[in-house]
């Protein structure tokens, strides 16, 4: 292999590179700074927009104009979330073989004029598992909600090794959907749509979160306390406010618990990685979102 000169190296590390974010409602996402700081401490002329739908007045029919101002600001890639993580897709060119099994793509890079669609969510959902859960009972777990963050958060909790799931969701079929899906992917695990919630917390090791209940515009509890033993794990996707009225319940109640700040972080460090070329530190981006949160 060639050897890279010192000052061919110094010229990559300090290349100016833009990146966004487009949704719905994202003028508190976390998502820009974590980047930012990375790429300064990379060497990096970072900047990381937000391309706010609400703000904007803007809706989901708007991204093939989104996406078309973006490559013509220059950007190397885009993060995508809430309501657009299913709809991104039509408009891409190609799809990373995870974003095609999960139809969800939150992050997307911009390069020759094509854009690649990945998703970095359920990898960041399972490396905050692995860390702030390790040795979990992964026997059986219920999932409340099945919409783009409970794909996967299904798809990393069946990935780890979780033996038997029940999805449940306010939209029946949004459940069933899933269920088949996840099914057909894993084939050895036992999926199903829940019906009776009360009687999957019986018999659950554990419970995934995966609706926006518990952030600061939805306040409150995703299910009835009663249901929490100290015997279930609680695993959080919410991380604005990091204790949510959940985890506060099931810390209360003697549960080990993960909270959203994992997956938060982690699908940043994925996608900076795609973003950049460059190998983040996914410490020191831990530690800037504690920093931000604590």
């Amino acid at each position: 292999m060639d050897k890279v000169e010192p000052e061919n190296m110094t010229e990559t590390l300090v290349r100016p590179l833009k990146a966004g974010l487009i949704g719905a409602g994202i003028q508190a996402s976390l998502t820009p700074a974590m980047h930012m700081a990375e790429g300064a401490a990379q060497g990096l002329g970072y900047d990381y927009e937000l391309i706010d739908l609400q703000a904007l007045g803007a809706t989901e029919d708007d991204l093939p104009r989104l996406l078309a101002e973006a490559e013509g600001r220059g950007l190397a890639g885009l993060n995508i979330t809430h309501p657009c993580k299913q709809a991104v897709i039509a408009h891409l060119d190609e799809l990373a073989p995870d974003a095609r099994r999960l139809g969800a793509v939150n992050t997307v890079v911009l390069k020759g004029g094509r854009r690649f669609g990945h998703n970095t969510d359920w990898w960041g959902f399972g490396e905050g598992f692995k860390r702030g859960l390790p040795g979990a009972n992964l026997s059986s777990a219920v999932q409340l909600g099945a919409g783009g963050a409970g794909v996967a958060t299904a798809y990393a909790g069946l990935s780890l090794g979780l033996s038997q799931l029940t999805v449940f969701d306010r939209e029946p079929e949004r459940a069933e959907a899933l269920a088949e899906m996840l099914s057909t992917l894993f084939p050895e695990a036992e999926i199903a749509a829940g019906t009776d919630l009360a009687a999957a917390m019986l018999d659950a090791a554990g419970l995934i979160h995966a609706t926006p209940t518990g952030m600061a515009k939805y306040p409150g509890l995703p299910l009835d306390p009663e249901l929490l033993a100290a015997r279930h794990w609680v695993a959080e996707i919410v991380y604005f406010p990091l204790e949510t009225a959940l985890l506060k319940e099931a810390n209360r109640r003697g549960c080990r618990t993960l909270d959203g700040g994992g997956m938060a972080v982690f699908q940043a460090v994925g996608a900076f990685r795609l973003f950049t070329g460059l190998e983040p530190d996914a410490t020191r981006m831990l530690d800037h979102f504690k920093a931000m949160t604590g």
